[in-house]
């Protein structure tokens, strides 16, 4: 149980917990929006000029994240960091962004304490 542990920083730990409040809100008015039978694009990109603008705002931070993603995994060594992006269109950008990060943060710590168990 401790080595599951082990890399679960206070600030991985605050990523994960954002991960899971991203899901649940952004889930909870997809869900509305089903029940109600919504245009989901249609009311995003139709609803008026305070929804675009929040819409390519979102839109233009998600591929600034995703990219960043891609290059931090590769340069961390991460695998599998496509399927954060992919999810992010099954989920939402406010689950996998945090998710990653959280992910990350465990990796930077192993990392760490790897370095720091080595011999000089």
């Amino acid at each position: 149980m401790r080595e599951l542990r082990r890399h679960w920083t206070p600030t991985a730990v605050v990523f994960l917990v954002l991960a899971v409040a991203g899901l649940v809100g952004t889930w909870t008015f997809n869900a509305l929006a089903i029940v109600q039978m919504r245009d989901f694009i249609g009311d995003l990109v139709s609803s008026g000029p305070a929804v675009s603008s929040i819409t390519v705002d979102l839109l233009i931070v998600a591929i600034a994240g995703s990219i960043f993603i891609i290059v931090e995994a590769r340069r961390l060594g991460m695998r599998f960091a496509w399927l954060y992006i992919v999810l992010s269109g099954i989920t939402a950008f406010a689950f996998t962004f945090p998710l990653f990060l959280a992910m990350r943060q465990r990796r930077l710590t192993a990392r760490a304490a790897g370095s720091a168990a080595e011999p000089r």
